[in-house]
């Protein structure tokens, strides 16, 4: 998006304020092309799919509307079938249109050499404008009478995911995130390093976890992704979900992770503490699910994650503190702080990942969100604490 931008002549007047109109002009594009571009590649994906099935699979239409109804569960709606509602957000998907309004806000404040609040402020409301309103238009588009949606759920992730990816891409290649950061108390730029630090090692060590229990049982995963026929078709369907759906798995590990577990349904629970299993949806990705009721060791691990989380909050956050930041001691509540934020990011993370699958067995799935980020909290926040105050005494030599 930047490189393709960057090509464009410069239209400003000529003093070196970029034009408003042609600012807005720009950001309207860039939002649209996200939109375009990421049902275009979706969309794509499932005729290719198609194709592999021998019985013709489904025809272009419905796999467009297919994709139109993936695109939209991935910002927050709720798809209302006669097995019951499906709300249940493919997080990896939602990644994906989180990278491109990022890329699209920030690519036209690169261009535009957009550096004032004002001017930001334009290119983040025509962004979220543009998004929002082109996903009320597709939530219409799509609804049908057996998988019907509504508008108010995806219009407000539509604009929550908007303000949020947009924000932070205004923010960033405009310059201003430092302005912003310095209006808080305290060390703003690096608590929000620390934070950011601290989540995406939690999340990686989760991954981490999924990963090692399918490869444990990679005869499960091959039964599984061939279980359900339709040759080729079926297989990489199986696959392609599991795909979208590796970050929901990975926010279920971080309850395993910080105690209360999780469940897939009401007769499925894994948690340190116990394990029930009950039928649950063929996926591979449910291959790594344990097959007996007893604990694995696996989960004991586990529970040292948050504390991990909290040790990297607190490495990263005393080598970013500046000569004005205090000493070790100061470093130390700092590292509470830093560590709380930690659990209120994953607990954020671990509400939006959960869901429910129809009205049966399956209504809930997901890890209890406010019992998670409550743990995970309390455990990194000690950690940091511990860890920000050495980091900090290291780097002042």
């Amino acid at each position: 998006m930047t490189s393709l931008l960057s090509r464009l002549p410069p239209l400003g007047p000529g003093n070196g304020e970029p034009r408003g109109s042609t600012t807005a002009w720009l950001a309207a594009a860039a939002a649209l092309a996200v939109q375009v571009l990421g049902l275009l590649g979706l969309g794509l994906a499932l005729v290719v799919v198609q194709t592999l099935d021998p019985d013709g699979g489904l025809p272009v239409g419905s796999s467009a509307r297919l994709a139109t109804q993936l695109w939209l569960l991935a910002q927050g709606a709720q798809l209302d079938l006669p097995s019951g509602p499906l709300r249940v957000a493919p997080l990896m998907l939602t990644l994906v249109v989180a990278w491109g309004l990022n890329r699209a806000a920030g690519s036209v404040v690169t261009v535009r050499a957009v550096q004032t609040t004002g001017g930001a402020a334009t290119v983040l409301g025509v962004v979220v404008g543009v998004h929002v309103a082109a996903t009320a238009g597709l939530a219409l588009l799509a609804d049908a009478p057996a998988a019907s949606l509504g508008l108010l759920r995806p219009v407000l992730g539509a604009l929550l995911l908007a303000l949020v990816a947009g924000g932070i891409g205004v923010l960033r290649d405009s310059g201003l995130s430092a302005v912003v950061a310095d209006r808080f108390p305290g060390p703003g730029r690096a608590l929000w390093q620390a934070v950011v630090a601290g989540t995406l090692a939690l999340a990686a060590c989760c991954t981490a976890v999924v990963t090692v229990a399918l490869v444990d049982d990679i005869a499960g995963v091959a039964r599984l992704t061939t279980g359900l026929g339709g040759a080729s078709a079926g297989a990489a369907g199986q696959v392609g979900l599991s795909v979208l759906l590796l970050p929901n798995a990975t926010a279920a590990v971080m309850g395993l992770a910080a105690g209360p577990g999780f469940v897939v349904g009401a007769g499925t629970l894994v948690s340190a503490g116990g394990v029930s299993l009950a039928a649950v949806p063929a996926l591979p990705l449910m291959a790594a699910l344990p097959d007996t009721q007893a604990v694995p060791l696996l989960a004991f691990l586990a529970q040292a994650l948050p504390a991990l989380a909290g040790l990297v909050t607190g490495v990263v956050l005393g080598r970013r503190l500046g000569d004005e930041d205090g000493g070790s001691i100061t470093a130390g509540l700092w590292g509470v702080v830093a560590g709380v934020g930690v659990g209120v990011v994953s607990g954020l993370v671990v509400l939006v990942a959960g869901g429910r699958l129809g009205d049966g067995a399956l209504a809930e799935v997901g890890a209890p969100a406010l019992a998670t980020g409550l743990a995970i909290a309390a455990q990194a926040g000690i950690a940091a604490a511990l860890a920000a105050p050495v980091s900090r005494w290291r780097s002042r030599g």
